[in-house]
C-alpha cells in the first residue's frame, strides 16, 4: 500500500477500502487492484460494473503485486481506456469541466491518433468516419474529422 501512495496514488488500502465503496464512497475515478484482491473484490461486481470501475486485466487495472507503482504512473501519467458498443461507436472521457480548452484539444488529438494507430491492417478506406463531442448530459456537437484527423497527425 505504501507503495502505491509513493506512486501517487491517492488512496490505498485493501479490506478497510472495500467496506467504504461498499458504503458508498466512489470518490475515485480508477481501481486499481493485484490479482490476489480479486476474488474479494468479487463481491463489489454488481456496485462497481454498472459503474465501469471493476478492475479487468484487460483495461490494466488488474496487475500482478511488483507492477504497483507502474500501473500508477501510468494512469496519473493520462492513461485513458476506451471501448466500443456492438454498433462501432467508441465511448471515451477527454476532460472534465476544469480542464481549459488546450488540454482538451491535446487530449482529444491524442485519442483520435490511438485510434488510428489501432487501426487493424486490413481494414481499408476511412477508418473514423463522424465524431461527436458530448457532455454527460447535453447536447452533442458534430466535430469535422478531416480537420481533426489532420490535428492528430500535426
Amino acid at each position: 500500500m505504501n507503495e502505491a501512495l509513493e506512486a501517487g496514488a491517492t488512496v490505498a488500502g485493501a479490506e478497510e477500502l472495500i467496506d467504504q465503496i461498499q458504503g458508498g464512497w466512489f470518490e475515485f475515478d480508477v481501481l486499481i487492484t493485484t490479482q490476489d484482491m480479486m476474488p474479494k473484490l468479487a463481491k463489489l461486481g454488481k456496485i462497481l460494473g454498472p459503474k465501469k470501475l471493476m478492475p479487468n486485466p484487460k483495461s490494466g487495472t488488474v496487475i500482478q503485486a511488483d507492477g504497483i507503482v507502474r500501473s500508477v504512473n501510468d494512469f496519473k501519467g493520462g492513461k485513458v481506456q476506451f471501448r466500443n458498443d456492438k454498433h462501432g461507436n467508441i465511448h471515451v472521457a477527454i476532460g472534465k469541466i476544469s480542464f481549459t480548452e488546450d488540454r482538451i484539444m491535446k487530449n482529444l488529438s491524442s485519442i483520435v491518433d490511438a485510434i488510428q494507430k489501432a487501426k487493424p491492417a486490413s481494414v481499408k478506406g476511412i477508418y473514423i468516419k463522424s465524431l461527436t463531442l458530448t457532455s454527460t448530459m447535453g447536447p452533442g456537437l458534430r466535430i469535422d474529422t478531416n480537420s481533426l484527423l489532420e490535428l492528430a497527425k500535426a
